[in-house]
């Protein structure tokens, strides 16, 4: 009974261990359940790669047509601002030449009015006098010997005058002088009007009587006349530009003298010069010549450009 049994379980032990046609193969335990389930999300990864493509070349597409807008955007806002720039430019040069141009009329009639006024002051002078035979040498001599000293000695008054009163208890008229101008005329104009009232109080007096104190006064008052015609060709034309002036501008001492007052505004040496026709010289006293030099060249090359 024992070698039976013996028999029998060798006999299935056998039996399963006998090699099949396919004992060679791995057995997949696989179900078609998997294998569908596995297609399936390899169908979606490929669908998502597709979709992921499609949305990152969007969003590609949407960025580079941000940015296109974002380009015409600045464009023409630059061109906007430009176009503001030009104008605003266009209307301050417009405003710079209507004020130049109304100057330069109050300045031709100014200086026509006053000169023939001056000139026709010294004829009927000297000619009633030659009339009524009381041709006086000493005192025609009298009158232009002060006439040209007053010139001369207004230069000296409009230094002092500059550095004590217009820099000190008149800085706010003179202030005016030294920011931009808004308009054709400043208050720093009114000194110009202050000092023809006592040109022309002393020329009256002085046409109107006989005697050498009254031609003295002449002389005087037609010194003041000259020299405020001179400063205002140089300092408002010539300077400031706020006329041309022609073939003044080619002078080689005056093209220092405008140089050195317009170190004067810059406050380079401490408001010197403070005089305007002996400014070079104020300026070769405190050591200033190469400075002076420096401004001559830019202001020509300004000029010329």
């Amino acid at each position: 009974m024992a070698t039976g049994v013996s028999v029998s379980s060798v006999t299935l032990t056998n039996s399963f261990e006998r090699k099949t046609p396919f004992s060679g193969k791995p057995f997949s335990e696989t179900s078609p359940s998997s294998l569908l389930a596995s297609s399936s999300i390899h169908f979606n990864r490929k669908r998502w790669k597709s979709m992921r493509s499609v949305m990152e070349k969007k969003v590609e597409n949407d960025h580079a047509q941000l940015k296109d807008d974002m380009t015409v955007t600045k464009a023409l806002e630059d061109t906007e601002k430009w176009n503001i720039i030009t104008l605003r430019a266009s209307e301050r040069l417009e405003r710079k030449r209507s004020e130049r141009y109304t100057y330069l009329v109050a300045a031709i009639m100014s200086s026509l009015g006053v000169t023939s006024a001056a000139a026709m002051a010294v004829y009927y002078r000297f000619s009633w006098q030659t009339e009524v035979g009381e041709y006086l040498l000493p005192e025609m001599f009298g009158t232009f010997a002060l006439s040209v000293g007053s010139a001369v000695g207004m230069e000296f008054w409009a230094r002092w005058a500059h550095r004590t009163l217009w820099h000190a208890s008149l800085w706010q008229m003179h202030e005016s002088h030294h920011r931009p101008r808004d308009g054709p005329f400043e208050l720093n104009d009114v000194f110009a009007i202050t000092n023809a009232v006592p040109a022309i109080a002393l020329l009256s007096y002085g046409l109107f009587n006989k005697g050498l104190f009254p031609g003295l006064c002449f002389g005087a008052g037609l010194g003041i006349t000259t020299f405020g015609m001179a400063y205002m060709f140089v300092h408002d034309g010539l300077v400031h530009r706020r006329f041309p002036v022609g073939p003044i501008a080619d002078v080689p001492y005056l093209r220092k003298v405008a140089a050195a007052h317009q170190l004067h505004h810059s406050c380079i040496f401490n408001g010197v010069p403070y005089g305007l026709f002996l400014g070079p010289k104020e300026i070769r006293e405190v050591g200033g010549m190469e400075e002076l030099e420096k401004e001559v060249q830019r202001r020509a090359k300004k000029s010329n450009s």
